[in-house]
C-alpha cells in the first residue's frame, strides 16, 4: 500500500460516497501495486459501479489533466502520497440530463 492519508482536492460527493471512494482506493492499494494504476482504476470503477449504478469513469496516475463534464454529487478529485485518483459519475448524452444536474471542473495533477 502507499503509505500517506488521502487528500482531497476537489469534491461535490456526499460524505459517506466520499469516504466509500477513500476505502476503496485503500482497498485497491493493498492490492495492485502502485506502479498498476490502470488495475486500481479498474477496481474502484468496477467497485462504484455497483454500489451507485453504472456510469463511473476513474483515472489513477502521477500525471494528469482533466476536463470533464459530471453529474452533481458525483464527482471527487483526491491524493494518496503521489497518487492521484479521479473519480466521477459522467454522461453518454449530456443533451437529455437536465443543466442543473450537470457540472464542469477541470483538475491537473503535477
Amino acid at each position: 500500500m502507499l503509505e500517506g492519508k488521502a487528500v482531497i482536492g476537489e469534491t461535490d460527493m456526499l460524505q459517506a460516497m466520499q469516504q466509500d471512494a477513500l476505502d476503496l482506493a485503500a482497498k485497491a492499494l493493498d492490492s495492485f501495486d502502485v506502479t498498476e494504476p490502470t488495475d486500481i482504476a479498474r477496481f474502484i470503477k468496477k467497485e462504484f459501479d455497483g454500489m451507485y449504478g453504472g456510469g463511473w469513469q476513474c483515472i489513477v496516475g502521477t500525471d494528469f489533466g482533466s476536463f470533464v463534464t459530471h453529474c452533481c454529487g458525483c464527482f471527487i478529485y483526491f491524493c494518496v502520497g503521489s497518487l492521484a485518483v479521479l473519480l466521477f459519475r459522467g454522461s453518454s448524452d449530456s443533451e437529455q440530463l437536465d443543466p442543473t444536474q450537470l457540472s464542469v471542473l477541470e483538475t491537473v495533477k503535477e
